[in-house]
């Protein structure tokens, strides 16, 4: 069972992805925890607090979904890193899109705010090392910058659809185009998957 901490930073994290930065309080923070008033404030003193403590929580769930999700492909198969990296964008944009919906409300105060922004960076960093690393198993010449921009890819296609949903949205031929492009893929239809 998650500690009272846990709760308040998961109720956090779904004020902020469903009502923005001017949504965090303490009190909404309270509300969605249905924890007792001042609560929120008995574990992050300050506003700077929570959203500092907001980032960590981030970072740390988005790790564990990455490496759960996408563990698939550590056989070097393109075709199996294609299903998992789609099978984590789904995730991030349906039972996670109010997580997904915060980092990037996020990443704007981060603008302004190097210590929101220095987390967020450091977590970015470490999930493309760890593709990277699916990458070089999977054939890549070069795994670190195929990595990066396979990254920035997946986190695009994440904002667009969050910011302006496309309905029957499925983002694995996509991730194939990306993938096809570093490693070497079936034609589709001749046994790899549209």
């Amino acid at each position: 069972m998650p500690s009272r901490r846990e709760q308040v930073l998961d109720a956090a994290v779904r004020v902020l992805g469903t009502g923005g930065l001017r949504g965090l309080t303490y009190q909404a923070v309270d509300k969605a925890a249905d924890a007792p008033a001042g609560t929120t404030s008995n574990h992050f003193r300050s506003r700077a607090l929570l959203v500092t403590g907001v980032v960590a929580h981030l970072e740390e769930l988005d790790a564990r979904d990455w490496r759960h999700f996408a563990s698939a492909p550590a056989a070097g198969d393109p075709e199996a890193l294609a299903d998992a990296l789609a099978h984590t964008v789904r995730h991030a944009l349906g039972p996670a899109r109010h997580r997904s919906a915060a980092r990037y409300a996020l990443a704007l105060e981060g603008i302004a705010r190097p210590e929101v922004r220095e987390p967020l960076v450091r977590a970015r960093q470490a999930l493309i090392e760890l593709t990277s690393v699916w990458l070089e198993n999977a054939g890549s010449p070069a795994p670190r910058d195929h990595g990066r921009v396979l990254f920035d890819h997946l986190d695009g296609l994440m904002f667009h659809q969050i910011t302006t949903p496309e309905p029957d949205f499925d983002p694995r031929p996509d991730i194939r185009t990306v993938l096809g492009a570093f490693l070497p893929l079936a034609p589709p239809g001749a046994g790899g998957k549209r």
